[in-house]
Parts: C-alpha cells; structure tokens; sequence
C-alpha cells in the first residue's frame, strides 16, 4: 500500500481536496530524459490548482516537491470547506477554459483528467461536510506532516525548517494559532447540527491510545536529525495534545458512534473516489469466483510443501502455520528482504519482465510512531515534482498498535518476503512511481489520475509477474495475498452493506485466509474506519490489467512482447483503467501488431 495514497486519503477527509498540484514548470529528475513540449504544457496546464493545495494542505505540497511551504501548515481556520470549493471552482473554470483552446489530443486528456479529479474531490467535500462531524486526530496529522519532512529522502538544508512547522502547528509563532484549539473549534460549531455523524468510537479510542507514540516519533526524529530550537514547541506539543485528548474523551466520544457504517452516498462516494466503477455487489459476485479458484490453486501447491518437508497436513491453512512459525530473527530482517531484493531482480531480468532501473532498491522497518500511523506494509512515493533523484522507500511495518492480538507474524518469514518485495518494491509500487519521475510522465497523469484501482491493480499485477519464478513457498504465500485481496473485495463492501458482522469478518481472515489476529484487526479496522472502501479497488485494479493482459496477447499472437507491454503500462503513468485501455488497444496493439 502506497503513503501517498494515505497521505491523500487524509487530506481529503479534512477538505476533499485535489489530489495534487503542478507548477508551471516542474524540473526534470536527475538523469531523466528531456521533457516532451507537450508534457511541459500539461504540467503548466495544472498551476492554477497550485494556489488551492498551497493554501489548504501545504504539507502534501511540500512534500511532493513543490518548493517554499516546508513552513507551512494545514489549514484549519473557519469555513475551511466552503474555502476550498470556491477556490477549486476557480482552478475548475480555468482547466475548462484552457481545454476549449487545445489542440494536442494528448493535453486534452490531461486536462479532461484534471477536471474530472477537481469535480471529484468538490463533491465528495459536498457529502463529506453534510454527513460528518469534522474530527481530527491532530497527534497523526501533526506527526505525518513532521515526519514528511524529516526524513533520509529531505535535504538537510530544507530539514531546518521543521523547528519552525512544528512552532506554527502549536502556535508559538505570531498570527498562528495552535492546532488543537482550530480542530476543537472546527468539530464544536458543527456539533449542534441535526443528522451529523460523529466519528466511530472504536477510530477515536485508537487515535487517544496513539498520542504517546506520536509525541515520542517527534522527539526522536528532532534528536536524529538534530533539529535545533524545538524544544520550547516540543514542551507545548506534549502540553496540547494531553489537553485535546482530554477534551476529545469528554466531547468527541460521547458523540462518536458504534456502528461503523456509513450512509450509503457517503460509501458510495468512497467506492467512485478509489476508482470502482461497477456496483460493490457486482464486484463480491467478481470475488467470490476468484477467491475458490486461489483457494483450489494454494491446495495444490500446500500439499507439494507438505511432501517436501514431511509435514503432518497438507491443508494449506495448516501448512500456513507451520512455515509462519520459521519466523526471522529481528536483526535479521531487513538483511533478508535486501537478499530477497536481488534474487527478484535476477528473476526480473532473466525473464524479461520489465526494464529495471540501474540504482538500488529502497527498503526499512517503520519506527513505533510510523507503525501507530500506518500499521500496514507501504511505500513512502518520491517527490514527483522537481525530483532530485530521491527515491521511494519499502517500508515494513512489525505490528499493529490498535490490535489486542499480539504483533504480526505475516510478514517476518521468508515465505512472505518474495510477494510483499513485489507488491511494495520491484516490479511493485516502487518500481510504479520512481518509473514516472525517471521517464517523464506528465503530472496530470501521474498524480491528478491517481486513484487506488491504478495504482494497487499495478502492484498485483507485479505480484503475478514474479509468482511463477519464486519458491514453493513463495508461491503459496503470494497466492495467500491474492486470496486476502479477493476476501477485502467480499467483506468491505458486505460490512458496510451490513451483510456481515465485524466479529465474522475477522474469523474469516484468521481462519481462512491464513492472517494472524492483528493482521486481521488491521484488516476490519481498514474497511470499517480507517478507510471504508479503499480495500476494494486491489482485486479491482489487478483483474482490469489482467483482462487487458490477456487481451492484448489474444490480439498479438505471437507478436506479444511481455517486456514491452510491462514497459508500456508503466510509462503511461496512473492512468485509470479504460484509459490505458483506450491507449494500449491505440498506440501499443497496432506498433506491435505491424512488427
């Protein structure tokens, strides 16, 4: 799962805003090759949604690439929504008016992407505002925006100006006034209001249960970076947040909810923003077929394990939990996956699967604090704009803070270690987005077209490209992690359609997909509060791309070329499925079908 993907799913439950902005002219990443004209047009086609993401999440500017807000700070002053749609009304308006003088095919589409992304995120502000208490867990925003900057990937020149966010966020610098006191403003006006819903209990008890473990990541990242005059704002940070969350028990939980679904517009404005287009009972029906047959394929491949190792079952449950319990010793782990890096780049370029860059691959555990705010595995994107050869970063994650289960045993094996490599690194997420700095992908299309279908179905996609090369074990575990993703496809949209309760969801992922039990709390958590709706659009993304696989070679016969069709998709940026279709049966099909 791709930080930026979070990152942009956090901004918008605060003002649905865009997903990005571009500047006029975005400089070119070190080695990459010169900016098409039409690129550079279409890169400049985005500035007038600079100003809004500017003014209204500076951080999420910052952070990719665009430069003079390393200062800045959220925007939670009065009116905040109504701000924000008015000012991408604008920027709309003028993406419209650009679009009626364009020529090039090419910048149309560029511009039809970026109207469609503002129209987008002005209605989902529309339904989020109507239906939703605007609570806040400011320890994780306050956290989030700290640790964007201080980082290995941020210059140390621009690193120094965290003294100075961290002073805005608790509002020691003139005009500015702390965080907490605009989200308790923000939430109190709005708590009077007839119909509203108040966040779910069990989402609020977890961001109060979190706070410690964000005031300790910030202290620790001041300490390694050694981040000078913070301690005057370290000192009131910890003063506030102990003081919001006294306030958030006595008001924001007697408001919050327990029953974790949302009203129907609202799920269904989560499902269209992560790019499903058909209906969620549609997609169940999808998942069920595929998740038998990945059930029917582990039985095979379970029982070939068993006979090697002399294991007593040959179920694949139980063949989970054996190899599960070959666990890696913790200083042992980022060792291990790096070696695991390399073998899956010898499979890569033996098997022609994709061009490879020729730098190395990225890869760390998560600090306590990083794990409280994101407890899944995860990719931390470079920045797309102006990008100085930074790169993106594997991040793995050991436990979930949330879970009363214990700690993760699903991750620290060597089974496990070949299909996450692949989803989150190489020919994965990482590979997916370095790829759009280091060719020139337009911005439009690599960060106005993002959505969770294009971007996770790429990262399945990679999964299966590697599959067939990997160890018996590696098999078995990368069709656990399909079976996982079809098993989201069933039970998010069962949940928050209340056809199933949470207690047999997490049965489900514990007992027959194979998770442990904080995996699984994770897992329920994630469709129920964290992000209802997003868990869909993997099983979603990966059987578009597989269908369009298939039919490309259908068409090309043997003409088809794997490394060229891979090469292809991945230069085409984040472009939703009907558009790469659109382009692969267009400009791909015809130059390979003519060879």
């Amino acid at each position: 799962m791709s930080r930026l993907r979070t990152l942009v799913a956090a901004t918008l439950l605060a003002l649905a805003l865009p997903a990005v902005a571009a500047p006029s002219k975005a400089p070119s990443s070190k080695g990459a090759p010169a900016q098409a004209e039409w690129v550079t047009r279409s890169n400049a086609n985005a500035q007038p949604m600079l100003d809004v993401l500017a003014e209204f999440s500076p951080e999420f500017a910052s952070q990719m690439g665009i430069l003079g807000h390393d200062e800045d700070v959220f925007d939670l002053k009065p009116e905040g929504p109504e701000r924000f749609r008015r000012k991408a009304e604008e920027a709309k308006a003028a993406l419209v008016a650009r679009r009626a003088s364009e020529s090039d095919p090419r910048v149309k589409q560029d511009l039809d992407i970026m109207i469609e992304s503002i129209a987008r995120q002005i209605d989902s502000s529309t339904i989020n505002q109507k239906y939703q208490l605007p609570y806040t867990d400011v320890g994780q925003n306050i956290f989030q925006g700290m640790f964007s900057l201080l980082n290995d990937q941020v210059p140390a020149r621009r690193q120094a100006a965290a003294a100075k966010r961290l002073a805005r966020y608790v509002g020691l610098e003139k005009g500015y006034t702390p965080v907490v006191e605009l989200a308790k403003a923000r939430f109190t006006e709005a708590l009077g209001k007839p119909g509203m819903l108040g966040p779910f209990k069990k989402q609020v008890e977890q961001a109060l249960a979190n706070t410690p473990q964000y005031t300790q990541g910030i202290r620790k990242l001041f300490e390694k970076y050694k981040i000078k005059g913070g301690d005057k704002a370290l000192a009131a940070l910890e003063t506030q947040l102990a003081d919001y969350d006294a306030w958030v028990k006595a008001t924001v939980i007697p408001a919050s909810r327990t029953d974790f679904r949302l009203p129907p517009e609202l799920y269904a404005d989560n499902l269209k923003n992560v790019g499903l287009d058909i209906a969620p009972e549609a997609l169940v029906q999808k998942a069920r077929l595929a998740y038998a047959e990945m059930r029917n394929e582990m039985k095979s491949i379970a029982a070939q394990i068993a006979a090697q190792r002399g294991l007593p079952s040959s179920d694949y449950r139980d063949v989970i939990k054996a190899l599960k319990k070959e666990q890696i010793p913790k200083d042992q782990i980022e060792s291990t996956y790096h070696d695991v890096i390399g073998k899956i780049e010898e499979i890569i370029r033996r098997e022609k699967i994709i061009t490879l860059p020729d730098r190395p691959m990225v890869m760390r555990v998560a600090s306590d604090a990083e794990t409280a705010a994101q407890p899944a595995p995860h990719m931390d994107p470079p920045p797309l704009i102006g990008n100085k050869g930074e790169r993106g970063t594997f991040v793995l994650t050991a436990g979930n803070p949330g879970s009363k289960g214990g700690g993760y045993d699903d991750f620290s094996h060597k089974g496990s270690t070949w299909t996450l490599t692949a989803h989150e690194g190489r020919p994965g997420h990482e590979l997916q987005f370095t790829a759009m700095v280091e060719r020139g992908v337009s911005l439009p299309r690599s960060l106005f077209a993002f959505n969770s279908v294009n971007v996770e179905g790429w990262a399945l996609y990679a999964e299966a490209e590697t599959k067939p090369y990997e160890p018996l074990e590696g098999q078995l575990f990368a069709l656990q992690a399909r079976l996982q993703r079809a098993a989201r496809a069933i039970l998010d949209p069962m949940l928050n359609l209340g056809q199933i309760t949470p207690e047999r969801a997490h049965q489900v992922l514990t007992d027959e997909v194979g998770l442990s039990n904080a995996m699984a709390d994770q897992e329920v958590d994630r469709y129920t509060f964290r992000a209802p709706g997003q868990a869909t659009s993997y099983f979603y993304g990966y059987t578009r791309l597989m269908e369009l696989r298939a039919e490309t070679e259908i068409a090309l016969g043997d003409k088809f070329d794997r490394m060229a069709f891979n090469d292809f998709v991945i230069g085409q940026g984040l472009l939703p499925p009907d558009l790469l279709a659109r382009a692969v049966r267009e400009e791909f099909v015809p130059k390979y079908a003519s060879k």
